[in-house]
């Protein structure tokens, strides 16, 4: 039997993204939205001088798995440059498409309840793109 989709665990780092308030002075900027489900995200990201990330803060709505997602990418980004944040992201697409392994992304053993929902998938990448479009040279959405 799988594990319900939301539990408390889930419902637990969901309410977590008001741990990271934004940072309206932060280096990058990113507004995203998820196509298929209507997910947003405001997304600041703040880096030191090599480009590794040093605070990250949120604006989400979405449901609960994309809040979990946003609150995941939160908590374990601070070090991390943005080529590691692009090979977590591919690493979580290709285990949504069933060509990998579960990532190894802290904490996301939590949400490996919603592979089978394909729908959910969108909202729970999207921390993970708003953070690679935050990075991009044009400033999305700054």
């Amino acid at each position: 039997m799988s594990a319900p989709l939301y539990n408390r665990d889930i419902l637990s780092l969901a309410v977590a993204t008001a741990e990271f308030l934004p940072l309206p002075d932060a280096r990058y900027h990113a507004s995203l939205r998820a196509p298929l489900c209507g997910s947003r995200i405001i997304l600041d990201l703040d880096t030191d001088d090599a480009d590794r990330v040093i605070a990250i803060g949120l604006h989400v709505e979405a449901c609960a798995l994309g809040q979990a997602s946003a609150a995941l990418l939160a908590r374990h980004a601070t070090g991390r440059s943005i080529d590691e944040i692009r090979a977590a992201r591919a690493a979580i697409a290709g285990w949504f498409g069933g060509s990998g392994d579960r990532p190894d992304w802290p904490g996301f053993d939590l949400l490996a309840p919603a592979k089978d929902y394909p729908a959910r998938h969108g909202a729970i990448l999207l921390p993970f793109d708003a953070a690679i479009a935050a990075f991009e040279p044009q400033g999305v959405g700054a």
